[in-house]
């Protein structure tokens, strides 16, 4: 099978429009139209992605994320608590990323990731 990457990646949301403010407003997606679906929801641009935001129950355990690609972890983490958001820990994975965690007003957990620098070839 071929393909081109991810279009969009889908979560349930208990609360369409606290969510999308979240979205919008704190992490700085851009809303995009979404034609009538029978069901609450709407669409965010991430950058080359989208995002779509569904009026369903929320799982109840953590599990299923997606991670935000960032060049600094530390701003991100600060920008992020300076507006509220609680922000775990850093965790390094040496030689792989460093990363942290927060979740969206439903509860939807994110990840913040930051690659290793990638050595020179030799």
């Amino acid at each position: 099978m071929r393909h081109h990457g991810v279009h969009h990646v889908s979560i349930n949301v208990d609360d369409v429009e606290a969510n999308r403010s979240f979205y919008v407003d704190v992490l700085g997606f851009e809303p995009i139209d979404r034609p009538d679906l029978g069901i609450g929801g709407c669409w965010l641009q991430m950058g080359p992605q989208e995002l779509h935001l569904v009026e369903l129950p929320v799982p109840s355990t953590p599990g299923p994320h997606f991670a935000l690609k960032v060049d600094d972890i530390e701003a991100a983490a600060a920008e992020l608590s300076a507006r509220g958001v609680d922000v775990s820990a850093i965790i390094d994975i040496a030689g792989v990323c460093r990363q942290a965690f927060f979740c969206d007003p439903a509860g939807n957990q994110i990840e913040l990731n930051q690659r290793a620098a990638q050595r020179p070839s030799e």
